[in-house]
């Protein structure tokens, strides 16, 4: 699932195989199809393909939310690991969330996804195959079209600490042999790893930039996120302004907005202060309730008082829509609920 169709030529010609063999297969691993099940190819070489490590995923459990249609899937890794994805679906396609690693160590306050650190990263062809299995699932809904039409990696981890996978599984998704997604329909968000925004303006120019900010100053953001002590908020602004101005692409700052903490309209004027001159857009996100941490997330009203005051003071702002909430919505909630019922049950 990792190979590119460089590497499969490459393979295929060892074994003395015609270089049109490489398409076909490339083709069916784009789709997450096991070597034994490619069927225009000969036996002979399903059952040598079959000997190389696959690389791929299944679903392991999904759940589908009663209130907005969202699914949350788990799904389960050739090695046993388990991580999250979900499907969202908007009037303007079919939103695909996935995970870039297996949990996280950035460590914020606010995550389930970091309580118990990262196990290790994934590779390209695992996070593709995220969502090839999702499209196999909704296979009645295909109209000749593809179903997934955006991604944002936002699920378990953080992207930019697995730098050279993501990158690669971005070039996958968006090469003319590979799935054919539009980079600008593909978001990115990070918590702010800042000389790894410099470089993916070079080595992913079209996608868009989300940078997880959650708080205006140093000293609130110190006390939730802490990688704002290695790169304070100074930093994450001066690289979002370079990206911004380079790639004439807006960058989304992800807004959190917490009982108590950061969402006072002293904020807001904090907030606005440090955001104007940017080409960008403020996302704000009710805080989902995570059982294992003591923060909660502000009222609906709140947040769109919130909103106004920011779009009084000239920063354009919405509320995001509250998704999968009855659903262990919140990123690493499903996939820590499940591996402590196994413990349980071990």
């Amino acid at each position: 699932m990792d190979m590119t169709m460089t590497d499969i030529d490459e393979l295929l010609v060892s074994w003395g195989e015609p270089r049109y063999r490489a398409k076909q297969v490339y083709k069916w691993l784009n789709s997450s199809v096991a070597p034994k099940n490619m069927s225009n190819l000969p036996l002979q070489l399903r059952e040598k393909l079959a000997q190389v490590p696959f690389g791929s995923s299944k679903v392991h459990d999904k759940f589908l939310s009663k209130r907005d249609g969202t699914v949350k899937y788990l799904f389960e890794l050739e090695d046993g690991n388990l991580v999250e994805g979900v499907l969202m679906r908007y009037h303007h396609g079919n939103t695909v969330c996935i995970s870039t690693q297996v949990g996280c160590k950035m460590g914020c306050a606010f995550c389930a996804s970091t309580l118990d650190g990262c196990v290790r990263n994934l590779r390209p062809g695992e996070m593709l195959s995220f969502i090839a299995q999702i499209e196999k699932d909704h296979e009645a809904e295909l109209t000749g079209v593809r179903f997934v039409t955006n991604i944002v990696l936002m699920g378990s981890g953080e992207p930019l600490d697995n730098y050279d996978n993501v990158v690669n599984f971005l070039k996958r998704c968006t090469a003319e042999d590979g799935l054919q997604i539009s980079a600008r329909n593909i978001s990115l968000s990070t918590c702010g790893l800042v000389p790894k925004i410099y470089t993916l303006i070079d080595d992913a120019p079209n996608v868009t930039l989300s940078i997880s900010l959650h708080a205006p100053t140093n000293e609130q953001r110190d006390a939730i996120m802490p990688i704002n002590k290695v790169y304070p908020i100074e930093a994450v602004i001066r690289a979002a302004k370079h990206y911004a101005e380079t790639t004439k692409r807006r960058v989304i700052f992800e807004y959190a907005l917490i009982e108590g903490q950061n969402a006072s309209f002293e904020d807001a004027k904090a907030l606005s202060s440090l955001l104007r001159g940017i080409i960008c857009h403020v996302n704000l996100i009710p805080l989902n309730p995570v059982k294992e941490r003591s923060l909660s997330g502000v009222t609906k009203n709140s947040a769109e008082q919130f909103a106004k005051w920011l779009n009084d003071l000239h920063i354009s702002a919405t509320v995001r829509r509250e998704m999968g909430t009855d659903i262990d919505g919140a990123c690493g909630q499903l996939r820590r609920r499940v591996i402590n019922e196994l413990c349980d049950k071990n």
